[in-house]
């Protein structure tokens, strides 16, 4: 059901979205401290709400379709508020495409695979990739002028963030490329009618 805790979870990552996009907006030092706070505490959600599904038996279909959906348009809404803010410099635009289109390319996937009635597993190094995109991004939202605010100036956080956006783009050029491997064996398999559906190896 969507008032189940788990979906109510998930659901409140798409709620948040509008406020921190009003936050990265106003361009100071405290907002971009609470956006970062902000965007913790939602990435924090996408861990709870599938371990609280599955502890209180609370699995469902719309559970499965919405959870993706909200960490997809999460971490697009803060790369293009990033990218639009002059957040990053021009080095760090080319790991913000090659997450972008490696969502795109997993949410084809994914929707493609559905149809057949095949599922696409998240791999252990994806959920590595989820972290360390989640912690650039937010890294990334705080930038220096939240350091100023903690008095933390003396700590480059842009770059660091910068430099987790990287690790995350390695990281997500792997995992999809394993997605895409995975979909393209079960698109090339030929198919059988009633046949149980298959699961990537």
């Amino acid at each position: 059901m969507l008032t189940d805790l788990p979906n109510l979870l998930t659901l409140s990552r798409i709620a948040a979205i509008p406020l921190l996009v009003a936050l990265v907006a106003l361009r100071l030092p405290v907002a971009d401290l609470v956006a970062c706070i902000l965007f913790s505490a939602a990435a924090i959600t996408d861990y709870f709400d599938g371990k609280l599904a599955r502890s209180r038996f609370q699995q469902s279909d719309l559970g499965r379709m919405l959870d993706p959906i909200a960490d997809k348009l999460l971490v697009a809404a803060t790369l293009m508020m990033l990218v639009g803010q002059d957040r990053l410099s021009a080095l760090g635009l080319y790991p913000a495409i090659v997450i972008m289109l490696r969502e795109i390319l997993v949410s084809g996937l994914r929707e493609y695979l559905a149809g057949i009635r095949v599922g696409l597993p998240v791999t252990r190094l994806a959920k590595w990739k989820t972290g360390f995109q989640m912690g650039a991004l937010g890294t990334l939202l705080a930038g220096d002028s939240a350091a100023k605010v903690l008095h933390l100036s003396i700590l480059p956080i842009s770059t660091i963030g910068e430099a987790m956006l990287w690790v995350a783009a390695a990281l997500t050029l792997v995992t999809g490329w394993d997605y895409l491997t995975a979909g393209l064996h079960h698109a090339a398999a030929p198919t059988r009618t009633g046949a149980a559906p298959k699961q990537p190896g």
